[in-house]
């Protein structure tokens, strides 16, 4: 592979600090960085390869001779920039929501549509919503076997899926009930989230849906090429620093016993099956923290389907900070290069 020009907007934050972890961790091909940030952190410094690397801002000059853009900013920054950085000839694989549901912009899980990468029009591809990635990784090999029909899922998603402020929020949150003192302003959480959950992430939509919750729905549909998949979602905010899990009950076209599924999933790319009730062991947060893979396990049958339904319920787990968002954006870019 050639060695890249690389850029990484919004190099400071979370995404974009993991991003460089997994640029390097995976050797990418990078000739040299990028790190782009808002004109605050222009001063700052990121470490890659042993070297630190001076931040730059963010604007359309920045990105001249630019190969691959890796987007880890928010939606009003990637609307403005990444287009200026495609004008340039730089490929945007972007994190934000800007640009995941425009039909000439390629929406990719690499372990279920990587053939899509090939064709992006715009020099823009787009990364997921975190749950949606780690909710399909495990759910697309089912689909392959059975004909996937409908999905009900609710989420379990970690603090730092709102970024570095609601790691921290979470963080002084715990260490202020511990030392007997008032939580006070919860930003970014509309509520304190240490000991509780939060049954709402995004704002309000139709029917008393979320944001985040319509974002499987759309994004599933276009990922997996099924433009008539039915999906029931719910977003809770839970007190974890990372990792997000998620329940999903899924209903096929065809027969598919629990056995079947450990079987396929047991093979399946970017999934590890740990799915034994009986031993204790399941998925779980702490477990899935740092590492690409998703856990799935407590894989049974839905005893509640209607007769002649053939439906799995099952409990997934990943940590939404590596592949939920930076690992899959530098497996998309891999196939770039």
């Amino acid at each position: 592979m050639a060695d890249k020009v690389v850029a990484i907007l919004g190099a400071t934050g979370v995404v974009g600090a993991q991003m460089l972890e997994c640029l390097e961790e995976r050797d990418f091909p990078v000739s040299r960085l990028v790190p782009l940030a808002s004109a605050r952190s222009v001063g700052k410094t990121v470490r890659f390869c042993g070297e630190d690397v001076p931040v730059r801002e963010a604007t359309p000059e920045a990105f001249e001779g630019v190969d691959i853009v890796l987007g880890a900013a928010g939606d009003a920054q990637a609307k403005e920039l990444l287009p200026e950085a495609a004008a340039r000839g730089a490929v945007c694989v972007d994190n934000s929501h800007a640009f995941r549901l425009d039909e000439d912009v390629p929406l990719v899980i690499p372990e279920i549509n990587a053939a899509d990468i090939a064709n992006h029009p715009r020099n823009i591809i787009a990364n997921p919503n975190c749950a949606t990635i780690i909710g399909l990784v495990p759910i697309f090999p089912l689909h392959q076997a059975a004909g996937l029909r409908r999905l009900v899922v609710s989420t379990y998603q970690a603090a730092s899926g709102a970024g570095m402020p609601g790691l921290r929020e979470l963080e002084r949150e715990m260490r202020a009930l511990a030392e007997g003192e008032e939580v006070g302003d919860t930003d970014p959480f509309a509520y304190q989230l240490a000991y509780n959950l939060i049954p709402q992430i995004g704002g309000a939509r139709e029917e008393g849906y979320t944001s985040e919750e319509v974002k499987m729905l759309h994004e599933g549909r276009k990922i997996m090429h099924l433009p008539e998949l039915r999906v029931n979602c719910t977003c809770v905010r839970v007190p974890v620093m990372r990792s997000h899990s998620e329940s999903i009950t899924a209903e096929f076209d065809r027969p598919i016993t629990p056995d079947e599924a450990r079987e396929i999933l047991a093979s399946a790319p970017g999934v590890k099956v740990v799915d034994d009730l009986d031993a204790l062991r399941y998925p779980m947060p702490l477990d899935t923290s740092d590492q690409d893979l998703v856990y799935v396990g407590r894989i049974r049958r839905d005893t509640s389907a209607p007769e002649g339904v053939s439906a799995l319920t099952l409990f997934c787990c990943g940590d939404q900070i590596r592949k939920g968002a930076a690992t899959n954006a530098v497996q998309i870019a891999e196939h770039l290069v």
